[in-house]
């Protein structure tokens, strides 16, 4: 009997995903948006007291805002601030609404609805101070970016004596989120006081629900290395400064 053909074996499938680090192309294109500082002709000279840390450090603050919430970079949010100003509208209301019902009605009669106004008004004042304090602290941005990331699957096989290979490409939107946070060492014998900033930065995709990558670092600098005898800022070393250390937070960097 002549021998039967052997036949080839049922599909099997094996999958690889390829390549891509979702974090490299982002981080790569951004990191030389960093590296580069405003245009001189479009900044404006800022000067301040030199001898005062708090003039230099909302200086710092704002030159900061400035360089990262550029459109190509980072789109500032504003929660923080949007909170606060919330809870200091809903006082300044509150208390006009209950002085003026105290004009309009008499006394005696007004008491309830004024001591109600009252105690409304020192809890939104309350909630207001303690927000500032425990929740947004010391940060001065936060902010966000979408980037579209390409991954590579590449599904592989053999079946009945055919080798098959097809690569697809899968697109996700990656979201970036920075916080930073700023404060001012004061001076030592052997040291000026110094400009002092904490980023935190977080990598998801799937509307957050999915962690890439994340890092935490501290940088300070000297505020002389800002500002000059005049007190005039030195803006371009400060955003190269600022943004050197935003990169490194971006590419996984922690303390």
């Amino acid at each position: 009997m002549p021998a039967r053909g052997r036949r080839g074996a049922g599909p099997q499938v094996e999958r690889e995903d390829g390549d891509s680090n979702p974090s490299t192309s982002s981080t790569s294109s951004i990191s030389g948006l960093l590296a580069t500082a405003t245009a001189s002709s479009e900044r404006e000279e800022v000067k301040v007291n030199n001898a005062s840390v708090t003039e230099m450090k909302h200086a710092c603050d704002d030159a900061l805002k400035r360089f990262l919430s550029r459109p190509e970079l980072f789109k500032q949010i504003y929660t923080h601030t949007d909170v606060r100003l919330a809870l200091g509208w809903a006082s300044v209301f509150v208390a006009g609404g209950t002085g003026l019902y105290g004009w309009k009605i008499e006394f005696e009669k007004s008491k309830p609805v004024v001591w109600t106004g009252l105690i409304l008004y020192i809890i939104l004042t309350v909630l207001q101070a303690l927000y500032s304090y425990f929740i947004e602290g010391d940060i001065v941005f936060v902010g966000k970016r979408k980037t579209l990331d390409k991954r590579v699957r590449i599904d592989s096989g053999i079946s009945y004596n055919l080798c098959i290979s097809l690569s697809i490409s899968i697109s996700q939107i990656v979201t970036e989120r920075i916080t930073i946070s700023s404060t001012s060492t004061p001076s030592k014998p052997t040291s000026p006081p110094a400009y002092a900033l904490t980023f935190s930065f977080v990598r998801s995709t799937s509307g957050g629900k999915s962690l890439l990558s994340k890092g935490r670092t501290s940088q300070q600098n000297g505020y002389n290395a800002f500002f000059d005898e005049k007190g005039v800022l030195d803006q371009e070393v400060f955003e190269r400064w600022v943004g050197g250390a935003v990169a490194g937070v971006m590419e996984g960097k922690s303390d």
